[in-house]
This record gives C-alpha cells, sequence and structure tokens, in this order.
C-alpha cells in the first residue's frame, strides 16, 4: 500500500516544481523531501524523477502516479470534510417512542423538518421493551420510554407526566369493580403496564390484569379506542392518546379517586457519539413535552 505521507509529498513536488518551496510550504527540510520521494520509489521499484540539477522531469510512471495520486489524495480529503461535517439542521435523526406521545411529538418534529429541509426525521412506534432493544443495538438515536430503563448501555434522562386514564364507551357513566369485570379489557402492547399503575392504586380487588376477560387487542394506538368506544371493553391509556382519538363523542374518561401519572424518559446510548442535530433534536423534544 502506498505510503499517504510520501504520496502527498511526491504531488506536492510535482505541482510546486521545485525541492526549495516545497520544503518550504511542507515545513521539511529539502533532504526530507528527497528522503520521501526515493522511499517512494522504492517502495514501487520504479523511478518517478529524472533528476537533471535543481530541475526534474518526470517519468511515464510518474505522470501516472501523480495523476492517479491526486484523485486519491482530493477523495481523502472530502470524505475526511464529509467524516467530520457535524451541522445541526442537516442529515437523518432516528427516534422512537410510544403511541401517546408520539401522536402529539411527530406532528411538531415535522414542523421542524420544514424549517430545516435538510433534517430527516425518521419516528417510529413501539412499547417500551422494542425500544430499549434498538437504543442498544443503535438502531436509533434518541429513544423515549415510560420505565427508566435498566440496561447498563442506556441513559435516561425524566422529561416528563402524563397522566393515565380509564376510558370506557360513552354509554358507560360510572364505573366499579364490577362492571370492569362485565366489560373485560381491551389490551394493546403496554396494556398490562398502564392498567397496573392506575387500578392498583383505584380498586383494592386488582392485583393483575389477568383478573379481566381479554375482549380485544391492537398495537395501532390511533385504533386502541375503536373497539372501546363500541362498547367491547375498557382500556387504560396516557392522556393524549386519549385526545388524539377521532370519535369523541363515543367515549368517556373515568376520573378515579386516585390520579396516577407515567413518566417518561428521554433515552440514548451512552457509547453513541451524539452529533449537533440529535442534540438539537433532544432539545426540540425536551422544550415541546414540558409544554405538553
Amino acid at each position: 500500500m502506498i505510503n499517504i505521507s510520501w504520496l502527498k509529498t511526491f504531488c506536492k513536488l510535482v505541482d510546486v516544481g521545485h525541492f526549495t518551496q516545497t520544503s518550504e510550504s511542507l515545513y521539511m527540510t529539502q533532504s526530507g523531501v528527497s528522503q520521501h520521494i526515493k522511499k517512494l520509489e522504492q517502495q514501487l521499484d520504479t523511478a518517478l524523477l529524472i533528476r537533471s540539477g535543481k530541475s526534474f522531469t518526470l517519468t511515464e510512471a510518474g505522470i501516472k502516479l501523480h495523476h492517479e495520486g491526486k484523485i486519491l489524495l482530493n477523495s481523502m480529503t472530502e470524505l475526511e470534510s464529509s467524516i467530520k461535517k457535524d451541522e445541526p439542521y442537516s442529515g437523518p435523526v432516528k427516534i422512537s417512542s410510544p403511541g401517546s406521545v408520539g401522536l402529539k411529538l411527530y406532528p411538531h418534529l415535522l414542523s421542524i423538518q420544514q424549517q430545516h429541509p435538510e433534517l430527516f426525521i425518521d419516528y417510529s412506534f413501539a412499547p417500551n421493551s422494542d425500544i430499549e432493544a434498538r437504543i442498544t443495538a443503535r438502531k436509533i438515536d434518541i429513544g423515549l420510554i415510560t420505565e427508566r430503563s435498566k440496561h447498563q448501555d442506556i441513559i435516561s434522562e425524566k422529561i416528563a407526566l402524563e397522566p393515565l386514564v380509564l376510558i370506557t364507551s360513552s354509554e358507560i357513566k360510572a364505573v366499579n369493580w364490577q362492571e370492569l369485570s362485565k366489560l373485560g379489557f381491551i389490551n394493546h402492547p403496554d396494556g398490562a403496564h398502564h392498567a397496573q399503575l392506575l387500578l392498583s392504586k383505584n380498586f383494592a380487588e386488582f392485583e393483575h390484569i389477568e383478573q379481566f376477560r381479554h375482549s380485544g387487542f391492537s398495537n395501532q394506538v390511533s385504533l386502541i379506542l375503536e373497539p372501546v368506544s363500541r362498547g367491547l371493553g375498557f382500556t387504560v391509556l396516557p392522556i393524549h392518546a386519549t385526545h388524539a382519538f377521532t370519535n369523541q363523542a363515543n367515549i368517556k374518561v373515568h376520573k378515579l379517586e386516585h390520579s396516577v401519572s407515567e413518566p417518561l424518559y428521554l433515552c440514548h446510548n451512552r457509547y453513541s457519539f451524539e452529533t449537533k442535530r440529535i442534540s438539537y433534536i433532544k432539545s426540540v423534544i425536551t422544550d415541546f413535552i414540558a409544554n405538553f
């Protein structure tokens, strides 16, 4: 493999056409320049220059090396510049969150992208466990989860609290344990977790979600309340997922004696390099969620 330092010296010498000026521009001695050329010729086992006093001419190999070497050096410079380039408003940012917060956050981030068209927001919706796995595998830059991660590779920062609510169809005017048992539970990826948090604080009978008949399931946050609105069961969701449902007239949010809020954590992999654009989007998310 050609020594890049020697190649740079050779190309500079050919461009300048003079050993003294080349040594001055490279902050080297003339003997140092000559030594680089000699080592390069030895490495390639061919003459590159024909010296004549203080001047020189290129051999056929020297002409070819200068032409191809300049292309190589320019490509390396462009590659280095590209790698070092770190613009706050340009490039992709991969984010994943639960559906509830995502229903409000994603449209806001799209507005940010409209302000900075060189930004590329890659947003996915997923339950906590999937988000943790993606952060650990460095498949996403930023994760939002509702339980503090215990994984050693993940740094979690609590940035908000989101109220959890119990929802039935609008036909149900009040709820008690018997009514909930009769209705059955409409489950979703975080259903057991949400039910545990809210129901355990409000119903002495509650032990676990399996006490209820499961009467439906959806992994699409915008559709979880569809069976609920049709009287097929009840569910527990964060408030923003409830507000996003289109048929508000067909559901009822029940006020319980003890309110419960779910924490929201902003997460990233501790070993990932944080670019300026990722730092910028993290600040956008934090500021937006603080004003939910």
